[in-house]
């Protein structure tokens, strides 16, 4: 990984850091690179089991970095989006660890992510309006499913900010800490996920991301494929063995 992206295991954890907080972890190729290629090795691992995405310094992401984008590049990967996970986000289960701002491209970051810890001081914003630009790397698609259609609206037409509090309240953060903790409870979170069957883990991410485009009619044929294979793995039956015979269960991802 380039200096740009910072990646370690805890457990089976992945933390991944922007690692930019002299740019307040603006978004360039590199990050763009470092992001995709972690989430890529989150998902290949058969040890780890969710990941956690951060900023460094004090701040998640201040958005895409325009003095990159001047030379021509872009912080996103074709047919994937910014950083590789706004249009194809990883199987496993990625948690945002939010301190201070995380806006326009960091908050689409933010939206690509499964649940959110966030440090009280933490802000959540989409300003591309007010320079005349539209939220396109996700905003605008996603933060409607995320939060109440009226408030999706204020946030992408005004271009002002929320707090961690409010964006609590209306279902964007999970669990509001405080400031300067995010990053140990999203792994404290992520760590409670990890425990659990990593293939019911992944089937029921794959349900949840994909019911709202099927048809009513098709909705549970649709998700009887998803969990067939589940159902019929060994870490069903291990997982049923364990709870009978009183352990922990001892997961093998198959």
């Amino acid at each position: 990984m380039s200096d740009e992206v910072l990646v370690e295991r805890r457990g089976a954890v992945q933390v991944i850091t922007i690692n930019r907080p002299q740019a307040r972890n603006a978004l360039d190729a590199a990050v763009a690179r470092g992001v995709a290629d972690a989430v890529d090795e989150l998902d290949a691992s058969d040890a780890l089991r969710a990941g956690v995405l951060t900023g460094a310094g004090g701040t998640f992401s201040a958005g895409m970095d325009l003095k990159a984008f001047l030379r021509g590049e872009v912080p996103a990967i074709e047919g994937r989006g910014l950083c590789g996970i706004t249009v194809t986000p990883p199987r496993k289960p990625l948690l945002a660890a939010v301190e201070g701002w995380a806006l326009a491209g960091g908050f689409e970051l933010v939206l690509a992510c499964d649940l959110v810890v966030a440090g009280r001081t933490a802000r959540f914003g989409v300003p591309e309006v007010t320079r005349s630009l539209v939220a396109a790397g996700g905003a605008a698609l996603l933060l409607p499913q995320r939060v109440p259609r009226a408030v999706a609206l204020e946030m992408l037409l005004t271009g002002e900010p929320i707090d961690a509090e409010r964006a609590a309240a209306v279902g964007l953060v999970n669990r509001v800490v405080d400031e300067g903790s995010a990053l140990e409870a999203a792994v404290q979170l992520a760590g409670v996920i990890a425990a659990n069957g990593p293939l019911a883990v992944a089937a029921t991410k794959r349900i949840v991301q994909s019911a709202p485009s099927w048809a009513p009619e098709d909705a549970w044929a649709r998700q009887d494929e998803i969990v067939a294979p589940a159902f019929a793995s060994e870490d069903a039956r291990e997982g049923s063995t364990a709870f009978a015979e009183r352990r922990a269960p001892v997961w093998r991802g198959r």
